[in-house]
């Protein structure tokens, strides 16, 4: 091996371990079609052990109904249409057909959730809080944002969109017991710091936000509120929490995968004309070009799943978060926000420091085939990012297979078991496998 090539293995950020079985794989088949079957194999792999055999309790993730599914592999996915909707906007003809899916998925998003303005272009949602903040800010402006350990989220942070983007980024203060924004400190740094824009934005999300109070002081001098509900966009299009737009944020981001449980991507919504044209000429040509039409239709189809079923989806959700998180807390672990019934939304937060902390349990968990990931919380700093001491659940994929509060107390029993060495984790993982098979079809949807 050459010199640059020791130097680039060096420097490589991924995983070696991983890269050099794939590395392998690749130079010593006999032929690229052998290569690609590997390649669906490990779709397949994950497919049955992911998708069928697992408790997924990720918070970030939800299964896409099969009519979803089936628009994601859909022909139009081939097809380019830069622009925004019309004939005299698009860079291509040909785009008729096309303009009527878009133009679907933009009316259907205003409906879901009671807005002026939606735009369906972004391929992340991550892209949306790049989007608001060339739109809303420019170099040099201060904003509040809120800090990783009480929840917040790198895209808001000076490793994200908002330090690509040149800002002078503060801390929201926030409560660490009762993990809310302490209004009293909001209203003492944000009259200090003056932002242009306050950004609510919560990676571990358990209660609403006092955004009237908060939009009313930034209003004494024209700051505005920015809500990034990638996690509660579902729960908020559904009425299971607060409605930003109506209690002062002037502006909305999200995940269009979580708990709306569409295809991954982003929505933005707003209701202020004068947003308009900052906001979709940042989306075009700025962030996005060829969005990816087959992914449009699949959001539109979500967000019809959503106008059918959702209210009644959403309401299960935070039904079956408040089951599990009791049902944790009565077995002995420590879950935050237990004095103040634990949660409002798809959300559970547990401190398994005494256990490992974050990473062990979340990998001894995976072995059992039960899916969460490692998050910081409150008593952690920035720096413990790779150990942090807690574990984030979240219900959404258990509920859209059909369970409700009885399966959540086992659900619990299972990882009490793990955690507390009760049990083999071979043998938990065997139950977890003889319960999720009585659970495979997707729910809340036409299908």
């Amino acid at each position: 091996m050459n010199s640059t090539s020791t130097t680039s293995q060096n420097l490589e950020v991924h995983d070696q371990k991983v890269l050099n079985w794939a590395k392998e794989i690749v130079e010593n088949s006999s032929s690229p079609r052998l290569i690609q079957k590997e390649i669906i194999n490990a779709v397949d792999r994950n497919a049955i052990w992911r998708g069928q055999e697992c408790l997924n309790l990720l918070a970030p993730e939800a299964p896409t109904s099969p009519t979803v599914r089936q628009l994601l592999a859909s022909e139009v996915g081939t097809r380019a249409a830069e622009g925004h909707i019309g004939p005299t906007q698009r860079w291509f003809s040909g785009t008729k057909y096309i303009d009527e899916i878009e133009s679907l998925c933009v009316e259907l998003l205003k409906k879901v959730f009671n807005c002026n303005y939606a735009d369906h272009r972004l391929v992340a949602s991550m892209i949306g809080n790049m989007t608001v903040y060339a739109a809303l800010t420019k170099p040099g402006d201060n904003i509040l944002t809120i800090a990783q350990p009480l929840g917040g989220h790198s895209s808001n942070r000076y490793d994200g969109p908002a330090g690509i983007r040149g800002l002078n980024i503060y801390d929201v203060p926030m409560d660490p017991i009762d993990l809310v924004v302490d209004i009293d400190e909001f209203a003492k740094v944000a009259r200090q710091v003056k932002p242009t824009l306050v950004t609510l934005g919560a990676s571990m999300t358990l209660f609403p936000f006092p955004l009237k109070e908060m939009s009313e002081i930034v209003s004494e001098w024209s700051g505005k509120i920015f809500f990034d509900g990638a996690h509660q966009l579902g729960l908020i299009g559904g009425g299971q929490f607060q409605d930003p737009l109506n209690e002062g944020a002037c502006i909305m981001t999200g995940s269009a995968g979580k708990t709306f449980s569409g295809p991954q991507s982003g929505i933005i919504v707003w209701n202020d004309p004068t947003l308009t044209k900052p906001v979709c000429n940042t989306i075009f040509p700025a962030l996005a070009a060829t969005h990816q039409v087959n992914r449009v239709a699949a959001l539109a189809a979500s967000a019809a799943e959503f106008l059918a079923f959702g209210k009644e989806y959403m309401a299960q959700i935070v039904a079956n978060s408040k089951a599990l998180a009791k049902a944790l807390h009565d077995r002995g672990i420590t879950v935050l926000g237990a004095h103040k019934g634990f949660t409002e939304t798809h959300q559970v937060i547990v401190d398994v420091k005494k256990f490992g902390g974050g990473l062990d349990v979340a990998h001894k968990l995976a072995k059992a085939n039960i899916i969460t990931n490692k998050n910081l919380i409150p008593s952690d700093k920035p720096e413990d990012w790779d150990y942090p001491s807690g574990l984030r659940i979240g219900t959404i994929e258990i509920t859209r297979l059909g369970m409700k509060e009885a399966e959540m107390d086992i659900i619990a029993d299972y990882i009490v078991r793990v955690l507390e060495d009760q049990e083999p984790v071979e043998t938990v993982r065997k139950r977890v496998i003889d319960m999720r098979s009585g659970y495979q079809k997707i729910l809340y949807c036409f299908d």
